[in-house]
């Protein structure tokens, strides 16, 4: 959370950039690559890249199969790189007390409806709501609850916080709207 002043917070989404996607996106596009590349070598009969030997694979089946994992894993990398550069996911949330306004900005895919703008009344805003799930696939979200309206999630999608930094961030959100916590 970062307080621009003691009537406004502010608080950065940071999306699809995260240090984890960059990795995975170039992860996939070398491998992928390699795999295409043994493929087009063992079509070839010639290695295309001393380090990357074809001797031992017969064109067909496994130097096609190699070649479409390789042509899909680029397909995948792609996309994970346009998400990537359409910083899908980024924004921010903004608690306005001078203006009486909470707003949650997204970016989204392209196309009609690829900014996510939400604006409601602080007076219309009920309980900050925490969920925790433990087990194979952990969730640590927050939530805010609005008067009619489903529970809205505050927290950025990744890895989940820590249970002492959830238990921050949603205290200090509930201290600075005079509201309370549920779900703690």
């Amino acid at each position: 959370m970062n307080y621009l002043s003691d009537n406004i917070l502010y608080e950065k989404i940071l999306g699809s950039r995260r240090p984890s996607n960059y990795f995975w996106a170039i992860t996939i596009l070398v491998g992928a690559s390699g795999f295409l590349i043994v493929g087009i070598s063992s079509y070839l009969d010639t290695n295309l890249l001393p380090f990357l030997n074809s001797d031992g694979i017969v064109f067909f089946p496994q130097g096609l199969v190699m070649s479409f994992y390789g042509i899909l894993g680029i397909l995948i990398s792609f996309y994970q790189w346009l998400v990537i550069f359409w910083k899908v996911g980024e924004g921010f949330n903004e608690f306005d007390k001078n203006k009486g306004t909470m707003r949650l900005f997204r970016w989204g895919f392209p196309g009609k409806d690829r900014e996510i703008d939400i604006v409601y009344p602080l007076t219309d805003v009920q309980s900050i709501k925490v969920d925790i799930k433990e087990g194979l696939n952990p969730s640590r979200v927050i939530y805010v609850t609005i008067k009619g309206k489903p529970d809205i999630p505050l927290t950025q999608v990744g890895a989940p916080m820590a249970l002492s930094d959830i238990e921050e961030v949603a205290a200090k959100l509930a201290s600075f709207l005079k509201i309370s916590i549920e779900g703690l």
